[in-house]
């Protein structure tokens, strides 16, 4: 690959680069094969949302369904600009989404500060525009939140991690933390992708690096 190409992979679309909305709405046509319910909203009223990038999210949406209080999650691509975007619009680098992962949990059972520590330790979050060998702003780091307490609370695992981090001798954290902004669900083959493919691709790889939240 050549030095335009990377550079290309590593820079955001912005609204005049990125490419035209579509008009049509990709919606799940299977219920989550882990949890038996449909992933479209409404969701209960016990549960809360949040929006978690760390790379590809065959993986991470694995990681999230496998933890206690997690009541739902669903693939997709979010924060970025070009509406209803298909997986090849994505990894054109020309909408400016990140691959995500919704999850949906119950703050009875779990807590956000607990889900945070996974996403942390499951990825490296100083890589940039890429995680590992996959490179390109779709597999950019990102916390999209649902509230304000959602915010702080991303806001300070970030420094807490961080300093583990730097202890560690890793650079700065690239993690992308804002309230939520949009999310378009993916294809149905990518919905609980290492479900249905057990020895699928997982690109997941964290630093080692303990986060002390």
């Amino acid at each position: 690959m050549d030095w335009f190409s990377i550079r290309k992979k590593h820079t955001l679309a912005t609204a005049e680069t990125a490419l035209p909305d579509r008009s049509e709405v990709l919606t799940p046509g299977h219920d989550h094969l882990i949890y038996g319910r449909s992933m479209l909203p409404p969701y209960a009223s016990d549960e809360q949302i949040v929006y978690l990038g760390m790379g590809c999210f065959w993986g991470a949406e694995r990681r999230m369904w496998q933890q206690e209080g997690v009541s739902l999650t669903a693939v997709g691509y979010g924060g970025g600009i070009t509406k209803n975007p298909t997986y090849e619009d994505v990894c054109s680098g020309k909408t400016a989404h990140v691959e995500l992962v919704m999850v949906a949990y119950q703050p009875a059972v779990t807590s956000l500060e607990a889900l945070l520590k996974i996403f942390w330790e499951a990825h490296d979050p100083t890589q940039g525009m890429r995680q590992g060998n996959d490179l390109g702003t779709q597999y950019r780091s990102a916390i999209y939140t649902t509230s304000d307490e959602q915010l702080q609370a991303a806001q300070a695992s970030c420094e807490a991690y961080q300093a583990g981090l730097s202890a560690a001798g890793y650079g700065n954290i690239t993690t992308e933390i804002a309230p939520f902004s949009n999310f378009f669900f993916a294809e149905d083959y990518h919905q609980q992708y290492l479900h249905k493919n057990p020895n699928g691709y997982c690109g997941l790889r964290g630093t080692g690096v303990s986060c002390a939240i």
